[in-house]
């Protein structure tokens, strides 16, 4: 290991720290020294005591082969390296001490989004999420905690829709069947309890017969309803409203054989929507104004507005619904003061559930050949 000429550069720099030693030989003579004179040691670092006094000295060859000793009291090294120990701690502690108050300045800031997102998801009641700013992860976190929450919100009103299907249909049901199946009871009472000619017997079950009729219809009409309550977004398609209203006039004119229908409209007309409860609407309102408006002809028309709302309008020429009237019979088991006592009470509210759930309503006008005209707006597309 060479190392600089020591012997020239001390006296100039050693005289003035007397705490160091300096010592240069060649060979066994010493060259040079200072007052404190140096041990001869190998090459490297040691610890040499002198006057009872230990030193540490470092040994190097330099470039003309002389021996260099340079040592220092064992004392003032041991307060050096304690001093730039302490200098180092303290460094340190400061870094830290530094380093902890930006992270938790940094990352407060940076947690920030995810702590209001959880203060609005602990709420009672529940708040809206806020709007997700500082880091892309906070964001993306937000993000995805809102879309979970919508699913959860939209699973938990299915959830109430369901349970309030299911009560209005168990209370409507048991209100609407009652009449019915007491007048069943009381039938069948009478032709378990009494002597009866073939006359009397047929009259009776003449009787059973409508009221299991009317039992099967509301029944049939509720389940309708309840199946229109619980769609989703999935059931709709996209449908062609002037081949609905076609396929339902058909089979009107097929079971109402005094009924005329003519349907008035283009050749196609579509929009996003339940085929199935579409037609269930087209079918009520021809069924209600044969059987209960005792109209003989029929037309319906089909057309869209500037706005895209698509408005399917039934004219009939039957006895019409008083104005009084139009409004509460499209509600569930009103019936209209001209109606036959048969019905459900049920036709026109599924006509107005499915003008609902397509975005739009339904409603009564006076009709051009003197009946009733039955108004049902759609939207065409899904908002």
């Amino acid at each position: 290991m060479l190392a600089p000429d020591l012997a020239v550069l001390a006296p100039t720099y050693i005289p003035a720290v007397r705490a160091y030693a300096l010592t240069v030989r060649v060979g066994d003579e010493i060259a040079t020294s200072t007052s404190v004179q140096l041990p001869k040691s190998d090459l490297g670092y040691h610890t040499v005591f002198v006057d009872g006094s230990p030193y540490r000295v470092i040994t190097v060859q330099d470039p003309r082969s002389r021996l260099v000793t340079l040592g220092v009291p064992s004392s003032e090294a041991t307060d050096d390296t304690t001093r730039q120990q302490r200098i180092v701690i303290a460094s340190c502690v400061a870094a830290i001490a530094a380093a902890a108050g930006l992270g938790w300045i940094f990352g407060g800031r940076a947690v920030r989004p995810i702590v209001d997102l959880t203060r609005s998801i602990s709420a009672e009641p529940p708040q809206p999420l806020p709007t997700a700013s500082g880091v892309r992860e906070a964001r993306a976190l937000a993000d995805a905690l809102g879309s979970m929450l919508q699913r959860v919100t939209d699973a938990q009103a299915d959830t109430t829709a369901a349970l309030t299907t299911a009560r209005d249909f168990a209370a409507v049901s048991a209100h609407e069947l009652r009449t019915p199946l007491t007048a069943m009871r009381t039938d069948i009472e009478v032709l378990r309890t009494l002597e009866l000619d073939d006359e009397q017997r047929a009259e009776i079950l003449d009787d059973l017969q409508r009221a299991q009729g009317r039992v099967e219809a509301t029944l049939s009409a509720l389940e309708r309803l309840a199946t229109g309550e619980l769609a989703s977004e999935s059931d709709y398609t996209d449908t062609d409203i002037v081949d609905v209203c076609d396929l339902a006039a058909q089979d009107a004119m097929r079971h109402h054989p005094g009924l005329t229908v003519r349907v008035d409209s283009g050749p196609t007309l579509m929009l996003r929507g339940l085929r199935a409860g579409l037609r269930l609407a087209i079918d009520n309102a021809l069924t209600n104004a044969a059987r209960h408006g005792g109209a003989r002809n029929a037309v319906i028309t089909a057309t869209q507005q500037p706005n895209g709302t698509i408005v399917v309008a039934i004219d009939d020429d039957g006895k019409g619904i008083p104005e009084s009237e139009r409004a509460a019979v499209f509600e569930r088991f009103v019936r209209g003061s001209g109606a036959a006592q048969s019905g459900s009470g049920l036709g026109l509210a599924l006509v107005a559930q499915q003008a609902h759930l397509h975005g739009g309503r339904a409603h009564f006008e006076p009709s051009t050949l003197g009946g009733a005209r039955l108004v049902i707006e759609l939207a065409s597309r899904r908002p």
